[in-house]
C-alpha cells in the first residue's frame, strides 16, 4: 500500500480536542485524513472505508461518570457491529488521552483477548489531584509487537506533553500484579514515565504526572493493532511545538511525537 492510498479517521463528539493538530500531522506523513463527528460514520456506515482510526484527546461529553465512559458505552452501542469489524481485521487503532479512556471504558485495552465485556483498567483521577499539563518523558518498554512504536528502539527516552485531569493507569488491586505481568508477557507494555536520563519516575511526581501504576503511560492490545498513551503526540510534532525551542541554535524539523505516528503509517505500507 502506498502513503497516499492510506485512509486515517480522526473521530469527533461533543468535548473533543486536538483532531485539527491530529489531522495535520498525518497529512504531514503524506495520508489522506478525514475528521469526522461520530454521528456521521453512523449516518454513513463508512468505518471500514478507513485504514485507521483515531480517538483524540479532550473531555468528550464532559467527562461525566468517568473520562472516556459515555463516548465508550456510545461507541459500543451506536458502532459496536462496525468497531468490532475493524478490530477483528487488525486494522490499527489509536487512543490519545481521552482516546485512551475511551479505549479502556469500551474494553478494547488492555484486551488480553480480544474485546472485554468490561473494563479491566482504569484511568483515573491524577495523584496529586487536578489537571496536569506539562512536558514529560517516555521511555519505550515495546519488544516491536506495537503496530505505532515497532521502529522506535527499545529504551529510547522521548520527549512530549501530557494535559489530563484523570491520566493515573491502575488495575484492581486484586489482579495488579497478574495483569502486569500479562503485558509483559504479551509485548503489551509500550511507554512508561522516566526521567531525562531514562530512569523510572517509580511513581514519583512530577515524573509520573498522575501517579500510574507501574509508571505506565501507555499499552497496545495482545495482537498490538490497538495503542492508547496518555501524551500527545500530535503536540510534540513540529520542532516550533518543543518548549525549548527559542533557546536552541539548531533545532531538528520535527519533534519525538512524529516517529509514534509515522510508526503505524510505515506498517502498513510495509504490511499491505
Amino acid at each position: 500500500m502506498k502513503r497516499e492510498e492510506i485512509k486515517v479517521c480522526v473521530l469527533r463528539v461533543g468535548g473533543t480536542n486536538c483532531d485539527a493538530e491530529t489531522k495535520r500531522a498525518f497529512e504531514e506523513l503524506g495520508v489522506q485524513t478525514d475528521i469526522i463527528h461520530a454521528n456521521e460514520v453512523v449516518r454513513r456506515r463508512n468505518l471500514l472505508q478507513y485504514h485507521v482510526l483515531v480517538f483524540p484527546g479532550g473531555f468528550s461529553y464532559g467527562d461525566y461518570v468517568r473520562a472516556g465512559a459515555i463516548w465508550a458505552k456510545w461507541i459500543l452501542a451506536k458502532l459496536g457491529k462496525e468497531l468490532k469489524a475493524f478490530v477483528n481485521e487488525n486494522r490499527p487503532i489509536l487512543g490519545i488521552c481521552n482516546g485512551f479512556q475511551v479505549l479502556v471504558e469500551a474494553g478494547l485495552l488492555p484486551s488480553f483477548s480480544k474485546m472485554s465485556p468490561y473494563p479491566e483498567a482504569t484511568l483515573t483521577m491524577n495523584l496529586p489531584p487536578g489537571y496536569n499539563c506539562r512536558w514529560i518523558y517516555l521511555k519505550q518498554e515495546n519488544q516491536g509487537k506495537c503496530v505505532f512504536t515497532w521502529n522506535i528502539p527499545k529504551g529510547k527516552v522521548l520527549h512530549v506533553p501530557v494535559a489530563h485531569s484523570e491520566g493515573r493507569f491502575l488495575f484492581t488491586k486484586e489482579k495488579q500484579d497478574q495483569f502486569l505481568e500479562r503485558l509483559y508477557e504479551n509485548d503489551q507494555l509500550v511507554f512508561r514515565y522516566c526521567d531525562k536520563k531514562g530512569e523510572y519516575a517509580e511513581g514519583s511526581f512530577p515524573t509520573n504526572p498522575n501517579g500510574s501504576f507501574h509508571d505506565i503511560a501507555g499499552i497496545c492490545n495482545a495482537e498490538g493493532t490497538i495503542f492508547g498513551l496518555m501524551p500527545h503526540p500530535e503536540r510534540a510534532f513540529y520542532w516550533w511545538q518543543q518548549p525549548d525551542w527559542t533557546r536552541q541554535t539548531q533545532m531538528p524539523q520535527y519533534g519525538d511525537g512524529k516517529i509514534i505516528l509515522e510508526g503505524v503509517i510505515e506498517y502498513l505500507t510495509k504490511k499491505f
